[in-house]
């Protein structure tokens, strides 16, 4: 089979089967070997791995998974692209092709049923809209993974790994450093895409903590209170709070806790770090 990862040869299949691209998924498919050897290499995948795919398009990073893989499981939500993929992937007996919405997927019955429950590996390809439910998902579900490599806007990476008092610090950069440690391990210039998006894209992976990093004794909570200071960035922690309908505090309480921590009561969200998240909703626990 033709290596998808050169024009010519994404081209010729999407004119073969007359393929329309959808705006609504997001779908950019990649035209660059280097950055698919790259993903490969950074990802780690080895014989003895299961990987979930999310998004495989026409199937170009997925022909270089099932080489490195023992076992591939691609989950697309465009059911005009599973006859391309029936072809492209032809050849691999170690592949499975699931036509479902992420989202909707039980991940952790599909790792039970296909790798006995052991840690998977997760690649993807996002588009911008979806990257938060995503790995929020995976994470929140406490799916068992290694790690995740991803291919995503350049600066949705950067919000990633960035840490308290800069723009892009916010509710995903929290969550991603609870659960694990984010790492960038490739450009990919728009060039690298077909059709050519507006912006460029990192590739980052997240390698999962075997230990979270903070001591927080409701993990659910802090993230509520997380989300709350991070929706009404401009006010004070305090009032975030108190404004937010998930969260049920005093501003005496919330008050009392900042105190306990030697902070301003006039403090915002956006200047506290994950250990002052955790200890802050360990005092209102």
């Amino acid at each position: 089979m033709a290596t998808l990862g050169i024009p010519k040869n994404t081209i010729e299949i999407i004119q073969k089967y007359n393929f329309m691209f959808q705006k609504k998924f997001g779908q950019n498919f990649l035209i660059d070997t280097r950055v698919l050897e790259r993903i490969i290499e950074a990802s780690g995948v080895s014989k003895d791995d299961m990987v979930l795919e999310i998004g495989p398009g026409i199937g170009t990073m997925t022909q270089y998974l099932c080489e490195n893989a023992r076992k591939v499981i691609a989950v697309e939500i465009d059911k005009n692209l599973i006859p391309i993929l029936s072809d492209t992937l032809s050849e691999y007996d170690n592949v499975r092709v699931i036509n479902e919405d992420i989202l909707k997927v039980d991940i952790n019955k599909l790792v039970n049923e296909e790798n006995d429950g052991k840690p998977i590996k997760v690649i993807a390809n996002l588009p911008y809209y979806i990257t938060t439910p995503i790995i929020m998902g995976l994470f929140e579900s406490h799916v068992p993974i290694e790690s995740i490599t991803i291919m995503v806007q350049k600066e949705v990476a950067d919000r990633m790994k960035v840490g308290p008092g800069t723009k892009d610090y916010g509710a995903l950069s929290l969550a991603v450093q609870y659960y694990a440690e984010p790492k960038v391990v490739a450009t990919a210039p728009a060039n690298c895409f077909m059709p050519r998006p507006n912006v460029d894209s990192s590739v980052i992976k997240l390698t999962r903590h075997e230990n979270v990093p903070v001591n927080v004794k409701d993990e659910k909570l802090m993230f509520k209170i997380i989300r709350a200071s991070f929706n009404q960035r401009r006010k004070t922690l305090q009032n975030s709070i108190c404004n937010s309908p998930d969260l049920h505090f005093s501003k005496a309480q919330i008050v009392e806790a900042l105190k306990q921590m030697g902070l301003s009561e006039t403090i915002r969200g956006e200047a506290l770090t994950l250990e002052q998240f955790a200890e802050f909703t360990n005092y209102l626990c």
